[in-house]
């Protein structure tokens, strides 16, 4: 079977296409959310699948702060002229909107922040987003706003983290109150960078989930993107062990490196570990080290849009991914119920727009201006020669 990825990136023009298709996909998923949280219909509108009743009450931020932390290097850009321009202002003034709706006790979508323990994930993926897109969301929200959603992230203060990657989350959220309000707690801040940088690292680029290595995504859909974030906030305020972040990159390179190798000559990727319904956000770090300009010497960055054009197509080409109103449905490629685990809730997948991270690059990057080019794994499958792949000196 030859997947429909392969067949159009290579075809005439495809250089002019790619991000085409890559922001009306993003729109499709987003626009439910960000439409509805803005007219403060959220709650009312958004079909709430789950596997376990208790998570239900959660999933409306779940979806908010996910799509905020994948969409924002986009909305960075800015508006302008153009139709991808106007669309991203748009989104801007919607996801403004949408963000003093959630944290306005007067409003009917006010969300919960204090329980344990699903707000302390999620708002650590808002802030996440807040940071990435600081001028064109951040700074778009009067102070009136602003001092309501910092009132919500305060709260999340009373919830501990699990002993794994949620100890990143009170780091994430902590580096948020630093850079906006210059205020913050010194432990929640540091301990989840101290521990992993000090204790968690696994060696070749990856860190445990915990004290124990897993096999899955979870390196790409929080830790190396996290760690990334928040070091960078440490090394701009010259606070903490932010001279970690050096090592941190390094890092983020080669398993970026990691990532792209394993997108096959389909363009599609193995189907492992837990959270497989967070689909595209397992390149999330792939996208954040393109943003950084982080590429191993043998991958060119049009490679890398290329094989991410082929997953994007290949994993939302289908209606079944999506219900009659447009929201994401469980699966990983359409409508699979039992990829679910018992934490998953329809907010949950959201987490899938991480992998469009690239698109905060500007179309005259050479991620985007360049022409389609073979990635390494259509290269090799196709016999062609590529340099091996070294592991890290760390």
């Amino acid at each position: 079977m030859i997947f429909m990825g392969i067949k159009s990136i290579f075809s005439k023009n495809s250089k002019n296409t790619d991000r085409e298709i890559w922001v009306n996909t993003l729109s499709k998923i987003i626009d439910p959310v960000l439409t509805n949280v803005a007219n403060e219909t959220l709650k009312e509108k958004m079909p709430v699948a789950y596997v376990k009743s208790e998570r239900a009450k959660f999933a409306h931020l779940e979806a908010v702060g996910r799509t905020v932390c994948g969409i924002a290097p986009w909305l960075e850009l800015g508006p302008d002229n153009t139709h991808e321009g106007k669309l991203r202002a748009k989104y801007i003034e919607l996801t403004t909107k949408g963000l003093v709706n959630i944290c306005n006790p007067d409003s009917p979508d006010y969300l919960i922040f204090n329980q344990p323990y699903q707000p302390l994930v999620d708002s650590a993926h808002l802030v996440e987003g807040l940071l990435r897109a600081k001028t064109q969301l951040w700074d778009n929200i009067d102070s009136n706003g602003q001092e309501m959603i910092i009132d919500c992230l305060k709260q999340t203060r009373s919830i501990e983290p699990w002993v794994n990657n949620w100890i990143l989350f009170p780091s994430m959220i902590e580096a948020f109150l630093l850079e906006t309000t210059g205020e913050y707690d010194e432990f929640r801040l540091m301990h989840g960078v101290n521990v992993y940088m000090n204790d968690w690292y696994c060696g070749d680029s990856y860190y445990g989930d915990g004290p124990n290595f897993h096999f899955d995504y979870y390196n790409s859909y929080v830790i190396h993107p996290m760690l990334t974030d928040i070091l960078s906030i440490l090394r701009k305020h010259n606070i903490g062990e932010y001279t970690y972040l050096d090592a941190h990159l390094h890092r983020l390179r080669h398993y970026a490196g990691h990532l792209e190798r394993l997108i096959s000559p389909e363009g599609t990727y193995p189907v492992v570990g837990r959270s497989m319904l967070y689909r595209t956000a397992a390149f999330q770090a792939l996208g954040q080290a393109c943003l950084f300009g982080l590429y191993n010497e043998d991958v060119k960055p049009e490679q890398v849009r290329s094989a991410l054009t082929a997953v994007i197509q290949n994993q939302f080409s289908s209606e079944n991914n999506f219900d009659s109103n447009g929201w994401l449905r469980f699966g990983f490629n359409g409508n699979q119920p039992k990829v679910a685990e018992e934490y998953s809730n329809t907010g949950s997948m959201y987490l899938c727009t991480t992998g469009f991270l690239p698109l905060g690059l500007p179309e005259s990057n050479r991620f985007w201006s360049a022409s389609s080019a073979e990635w390494t794994s259509l290269k090799a499958w196709s016999g062609k020669d590529i340099d091996s792949n070294m592991y890290i000196k760390d």
